[in-house]
């Protein structure tokens, strides 16, 4: 056997989600590897490769194996590798997934830390339940989009947060009043100056120090340019420095960011619940594009059946012709009038003989 001279470890795009499935933080990553946040940062972009007795510990944290290495065993790291690759190559072929369980994979991976995330941009517990609702049932909806995107997870957290901070929930009657604030003073503080952001600052921070993406990351999702982010980023933090002088540091507000999120007690709906939400959805819509299509289609059908064959053209309105006399009313004739008429009458007409044939 020959041993392998570096250390394996999964891919940059997939780092994160096996840290985040171990749920860890970068910053707790960074302490237990000994190395800064923005390294570990770097490692999950992929600018960075961890090397040596760094790599081997972050790759174990990565994916740890409970079986102990016996110490006659060289390169304990490349002996578990070539482990792993036997008996992924010598274990019998599992069955692909069905739509619904890699739905319900995706949701429970991501929906409980979606939730509490959701709350840190809104401060209400309802409105965060629903939005990370709403944007899994538009997951299931769009599924075969879905589950070819290369992030799944930053798919429906774009979509959650789009529907969270949609002005149009201002005008709802439930979300006209203001929730209970925590109850820790800490936690009033600092939700009460997050929400005093505006909601693309909001979003920049929470992504950045709350879900610990990186700049590149935190720019493409909010649709922003990465200088454009880093400004809000750093505006954020000169506001929450400002108003909570004890967070002033980046790594105490991430901490903040978490425990804000996880003192809130947010629990998110069961994924069957939530695909039956969406079917629902999508059934009634497909009823009232159908009932829309027949209304229109007879509309149509009447006014072909009512409407004229030929061109009528419009009657012009009556106009007054000036200069005119107007027309005498009947009534009894003048002395005058009577005495023309009889003469008219007995007076014989003068004009040429009338011409009698005569016969031959």
């Amino acid at each position: 056997m020959t041993q392998s001279p570096t250390i394996p470890l999964p891919p940059p795009a997939e780092r994160r989600r096996l840290r985040e499935s171990q749920s860890l933080t970068q910053a707790q990553v960074a302490e237990l590897v000994g190395v800064s946040r923005e390294t570990v940062r770097a490692w999950e972009t992929g600018r960075t490769t961890p090397r040596g007795r760094k790599a081997q510990t972050y790759a174990s944290l990565l994916a740890p194996t409970p079986t102990p290495t016996p110490a006659s065993a060289p390169a304990p790291a490349a002996v578990t590798a070539t482990k792993d690759v036997v008996a992924a190559d010598t274990s019998p072929p599992t069955a692909p997934l069905t739509p619904a369980q890699a739905f319900d994979a995706l949701y429970a991976f991501c929906a409980p830390a979606l939730v509490r995330q959701t709350y840190l941009l809104t401060g209400r517990r309802e409105l965060a339940r629903e939005s990370v609702e709403r944007a899994f049932q538009l997951a299931w909806h769009r599924w075969p989009e879905v589950a070819v995107d290369p992030d799944p997870a930053g798919w429906v957290r774009a979509t959650a947060y789009e529907c969270a901070l949609s002005p149009w929930h201002r005008f709802r009657a439930r979300h006209r009043h203001p929730e209970a604030p925590p109850a820790e003073a800490a936690d009033r503080a600092l939700l009460s100056t997050l929400l005093t952001l505006p909601p693309p600052y909001r979003r920049t921070l929470v992504l950045h120090d709350g879900v610990g993406l990186g700049l590149p990351e935190t720019a493409a999702e909010t649709e922003a340019s990465t200088r454009a982010a880093a400004g809000r980023l750093l505006h954020a933090r000169e506001t929450v420095a400002t108003r909570l002088p004890d967070l002033a540091d980046p790594a105490h507000l991430s901490s903040g960011l978490a425990g804000l999120a996880a003192h809130a007690r947010l629990r998110a709906a069961r994924p069957s619940a939530v695909r039956a939400c969406s079917e629902r959805r999508a059934r009634n819509w497909t009823q009232a594009a159908i009932a829309f299509t027949v209304a229109l289609i007879g509309a149509t059908t009447f006014t072909l059946h009512t409407a004229p064959t030929r061109y009528e053209p419009p009657v012009a309105p009556g106009t007054t012709v000036q200069g005119v006399p107007p027309q005498a009313a009947p009534g009894p004739l003048s002395r005058t009038e009577r005495n023309l008429r009889e003469r008219l009458q007995n007076t014989m007409p003068s004009g040429p003989q009338r011409v009698h044939p005569e016969p031959r």
